[in-house]
This record gives C-alpha cells, sequence and structure tokens, in this order.
C-alpha cells in the first residue's frame, strides 16, 4: 500500500486573487502571501496553501458541491471575534440557536453540544433549557463571508493559528469514507469512524432524520451521519449532503479541488487506474512538478501533485 498523501492545497476561483490573499492575510496573520506553480497563493504556517485562479465572472457557489467550507485554528475564538466585529471588511455570519429564532457568532455562546460532532436537537436544546445549562463562553467556532462568496470557519482555542480542514458533503458519509481508505490510504480522523466496521455493503447509512442547532440556516442542519478522514494535519470531515438534489461536479466552481501531496506519481495513477478509479485529466505539468486530477465519492475533484 502506497503511503497516504499529504494534504497540499485548497484551490479557489477568484475574481480578484490578489485581493483574496490580502484578506485572508488580515484576518489570520499568520498567513502570508505566497505563490506556487505560477499561481498566487496564500501559504498557511503548516505548509498548507490556499491557491487561487482568476476567473472573469463570480465563480458558481451553486448548486451545492461537495465542498461546503474551509477553516482555520486559532487560538482564542472569542478575542478573535471581537477583533472581527471592528474590522468593517468582515461580515460575520450568524449561528441560529433554534428553530424559533435567536442567534450567536460563537458556539461556544449557545449550549453546548453532548455528542461528538456540534450541535443539540430539538429535544436536547428542550432538556438543556430545563436544567439551565449554560453556554461555556470559552473556545467554540464562528463564520466568516469571505471574498468571492466564501464561507470561512474559525475555531479554537487551539495552540496555533493554521489552516485546519476542509468541510464536505457526501451522498454517502460512510461509503465516502471507505472510498478514501481504500483508493487513498486515508486515515480515518479520530471520533469520525463508524461504531461497527464499514464494508461496501454496510456502508449505506440513511440520513437522521433530527436537525440540529446552532447552525447557519434558521431550520437547522443533518449532521448524521458523520464520517472524516485526515491527510497530514488538515481533515477532511463531512455530513451527508443537506438536500435532496444530488451534489454537482467541484470543477468552475468557487471551491475547484483539493490538492493532495505524493512522493511517486506515476505510482499513484498506475494504482488508482487498476482500481477504477475515474480520471479527470490525464498527468499534466504544473509548475515544476506534475500532477494528475481524479474524481471522489461525491463529484468532488482531488489533485495529486508529485512533490519530491
Amino acid at each position: 500500500m502506497l503511503p497516504a498523501p499529504g494534504f497540499h492545497h485548497l484551490h479557489l476561483n477568484s475574481v480578484d486573487p490578489d485581493a483574496a490573499i490580502d484578506f485572508y492575510a488580515r484576518q489570520f496573520p499568520t498567513s502570508a502571501r505566497a505563490s506556487w506553480g505560477g499561481l498566487p497563493a496564500l501559504a498557511s504556517p503548516n505548509d498548507v496553501l490556499v491557491l487561487f485562479t482568476r476567473v472573469a465572472t463570480p465563480p458558481a457557489t451553486s448548486p451545492q458541491t461537495a465542498i461546503w467550507h474551509f477553516g482555520w485554528h486559532v487560538t482564542d475564538t472569542r478575542a478573535r471575534l471581537e477583533s472581527y466585529e471592528s474590522r468593517p471588511d468582515v461580515r460575520l455570519l450568524p449561528l441560529y440557536t433554534t428553530e424559533e429564532g435567536g442567534s450567536v457568532f460563537i458556539s461556544s455562546d449557545t449550549w453546548p453540544s453532548t455528542g461528538a460532532t456540534p450541535g443539540l436537537t430539538k429535544a436536547q436544546i428542550a432538556e438543556a433549557r430545563a436544567k439551565g445549562v449554560q453556554p461555556t463562553r470559552t473556545g467554540g467556532f464562528g463564520y466568516m463571508q469571505g471574498p468571492d462568496n466564501a464561507l470561512v470557519e474559525y475555531a479554537g482555542n487551539h495552540p496555533a493559528e493554521r489552516f485546519n480542514h476542509v468541510h464536505l458533503y457526501q451522498e454517502e458519509p460512510f461509503c465516502a469514507q471507505l472510498w478514501y481508505q481504500t483508493h487513498l490510504s486515508a486515515p480515518v480522523f479520530r471520533g469520525r469512524a463508524s461504531a461497527t466496521p464499514v464494508t461496501e455493503s454496510t456502508c449505506k447509512v440513511p440520513r437522521g432524520s433530527e436537525r440540529s442547532w446552532p447552525a447557519l440556516e434558521r431550520q437547522g442542519m443533518f449532521r448524521s451521519p458523520t464520517a472524516a478522514v485526515v491527510f497530514g494535519d488538515v481533515a477532511l470531515p463531512w455530513y451527508m449532503r443537506q438536500g435532496d438534489r444530488p451534489l454537482v461536479s467541484t470543477r468552475g466552481h468557487l471551491y475547484d479541488h483539493i490538492a493532495l501531496s505524493v512522493a511517486d506519481l506515476d505510482a499513484w495513477v498506475a494504482k488508482l487506474r487498476s482500481e477504477g478509479v475515474r480520471f479527470l485529466e490525464k498527468p499534466y505539468e504544473l509548475g515544476d512538478s506534475r500532477a494528475v486530477m481524479i474524481e471522489g465519492p461525491s463529484r468532488e475533484a482531488l489533485e495529486l501533485v508529485e512533490v519530491a
């Protein structure tokens, strides 16, 4: 088995990459302007990049693709919130706390979650209210709207600031996890494994019927089933898609693709071809390196970049 790839970059389409990079560098000051493969980039201190391709018109953000948002660890969520509230270029997005209304800007300002994933169901909220459970007001997560209508999460409290995750949706979360394990040797992210071993015959699990809060939508969101894998120190967690429409390809959308680093591209191409993985592009030159583009289980484009 080939060793698991590392996380190389998230690739965005943008009408103004320079302005986008400046925005992110202001909000996450441990990151810095860079370039890679002839493209403008934002560099995170954990050797992860966000690459940009300039496009003439605003990139599509609908219909929904597999890529939902990306996020940073920060050292103090509340201090960062207070800083963001004073910045005219930052639009913070409210997290609704119940279906009836009410909202906060960081999750730690509402009832704390009791499970492996954030959020409480209606019944759990009623129980928290009855018991007088109070917010922790420490750490938690919040969202802002980035350039090109990007959705960006910041979460803490963590030891260091860095690019941390790309959050996805999947048609079948456990089947997707099995696909990443089988084809890309991906480790399962801790706490997101199924309670029972996942196989091709058991990975299809119905979407949970209960929504939970806090959520960016007032009606809440479905958070079950959930799964995740990790490449290096960047997690790829996911929930099942929220709506009834199938997810569309990421290519040409705001979040165009995710790139993973490999040491031997030819060996990976041979492996993936033998396993019937769909190739979107044959191997091509990319800056001083080579790459290939494949498609993940929910039409997410995945680029394998050869890095010595």
